[in-house]
């Protein structure tokens, strides 16, 4: 059914018609599957790479205080909301939006919410390839000893001869893709499900198993302390809006992948208590990378604050002089993969779901044509990292640029669009059922943070953007 059809049916009954869409396109076979799909959509290589190196530069357990107080008070509301309405508008993310809206006697121009989520998801996933590329390119240069003894100068080597290479670039994202392509292909219950109830059991038990070698091989103790001890001296107001950003970022709000996971929960799965655990689990492996990553760093006299290459270049120099260090590093890097492949899936979901029900193509072609569209652009990506690396965008390289404009604008957009449109057009009586808070005093402290709370902190990203404040 394409988006205007179901739209003008919609004026004879929005509830039988969510129904035969429902009946459609297939929903996930339970509650635990739904947790799974949503969990790996949120965890991702913002939680493994990203998370301990933003960590790293804000001073530790100050910074991730603030940021699990993100988490509670904007990330997980805004999360229940995009559930909410993919699984009441029964569609894409614009046409589940539209499908409310109209419900709601509002105007359809709020469709736009949905289509910049998958937009936005669309634009994420061109580059976020490209890193999971590098993920998987580091399995085979680990597994064979390639940074056994190596130093500092040696192992960013090791990367820049990753960076300067467009055809192993090209040929480890293009493999991310294809699978990525490959699952999303086979639909709801024979790819999505098949795939997560194998890769997210394999990826927590993976990553358990890397904080027990982390736990012996490397100082725990001092990884804890950074971790958990609090040095608020060390905390600045960016270093809190970098939290409030993150928490965007790593529960994948604002790029559509939550309405269009929502749009096949069964109805009677309670999207408050779901959402909750799925911010747990999300939570919990952020701070189990830490403790995998940081006891290594601090064992090896390595800088825990090195940036963006603190997973690429300064992990694997202990890595290389750790005891089994090349088994334990080729593990942490495969499950750096299973964790962007889990991202990867949910983030081409919106788009491809929008084609099917937009235009009416089938699954099939609604894979091809994103996958085609998503390699190109990812090309770009590639070569700003070496042969278009003169060429900028505002004074950033285009994968720069991408990252940048998603992260930072059209996320926190689309999040403000969401919040806006749950707690403001939509009538509370409908939310309210929807959502599956039973006692009235909670339902009342999280429609009150959704209206107010979760719109003044996304107006702060924007104001600390544009240098007010």
């Amino acid at each position: 059914m394409t988006e205007k059809s179901s739209l003008a049916a919609g004026t004879l009954g929005g509830a039988s018609v969510r129904t035969q869409q429902s009946a459609a396109r297939g929903l996930w076979s339970s509650r635990w599957v739904f947790f799974l799909a949503a969990t790996g959509s949120a965890v991702g290589l913002g939680n493994i790479w990203k998370f301990p190196y933003i960590t790293g530069e804000n001073g530790g357990g100050a910074f991730v205080l603030v940021y699990l107080g993100c988490i509670l008070t904007i990330g997980i509301p805004l999360l229940m909301a995009e559930v909410l309405i993919g699984r009441r508008g029964r569609q894409n993310p614009a046409g589940a939006v539209a499908n409310l809206a109209r419900e709601a006697g509002a105007s359809l121009h709020w469709r736009t919410v949905g289509w910049l989520g998958g937009f936005t998801g669309f634009l994420i996933l061109s580059f976020y390839v490209v890193v999971a590329g590098w993920a998987l390119a580091y399995v085979p240069t680990t597994l064979s000893g390639s940074f056994t003894g190596a130093d500092a100068a040696a192992s960013a080597a090791l990367f820049d001869a990753l960076l300067t290479d467009p055809l192993r670039l090209v040929l480890y994202g293009s493999a991310v893709l294809a699978v990525t392509m490959l699952i999303v292909g086979l639909g709801v219950r024979d790819g999505l499900e098949r795939a997560l109830r194998f890769m997210m059991p394999g990826l927590f038990i993976l990553l358990l198993g890397l904080v027990g070698y982390a736990a012996v091989a490397g100082d725990f103790a001092r990884a804890v302390e950074f971790l958990f001890v609090p040095d608020f001296s060390a905390l600045s107001a960016e270093s809190m809006l970098l939290a409030l950003g993150h928490a965007f970022f790593t529960l994948s709000l604002g790029c559509g992948a939550m309405m269009a996971y929502g749009s096949y929960l069964p109805k009677g799965v309670s999207i408050a208590k779901t959402s909750l655990l799925v911010a747990l689990a999300d939570t919990s492996v952020a701070l189990l990378a830490g403790l995998a990553i940081f006891p290594l760093v601090f064992a090896n006299g390595l800088e825990p604050g090195s940036g963006p290459g603190l997973i690429f270049v300064t992990l694997p120099i202990a890595f290389g002089q750790m005891p089994l260090g090349q088994l334990f590093g080729g593990l942490f890097f495969v499950m750096l993969v299973l964790a962007a492949v889990s991202s990867t899936i949910s983030l081409s979901e919106p788009g491809i779901a929008w084609l099917n029900e937009r235009f009416g193509i089938s699954r099939a072609k609604a894979v091809l044509t994103t996958g085609a569209v998503l390699w190109l652009l990812s090309l770009a990506s590639v070569f700003s990292f070496n042969h278009w690396a003169d060429y900028q965008l505002f004074g950033r390289t285009f994968f720069d640029s991408m990252d940048y404009l998603t992260a930072n604008w059209l996320m926190p957009l689309g999040g403000l669009g969401t919040v806006l449109f749950t707690g403001w057009v939509l009538k509370e009586k409908v939310v309210r059922e929807a959502v599956g808070i039973v006692h009235p005093g909670w339902f009342r402290v999280w429609w009150n943070l959704l209206r107010f709370g979760t719109p003044v902190a996304i107006g702060l990203v924007f104001f600390s953007l544009i240098g007010v404040i």
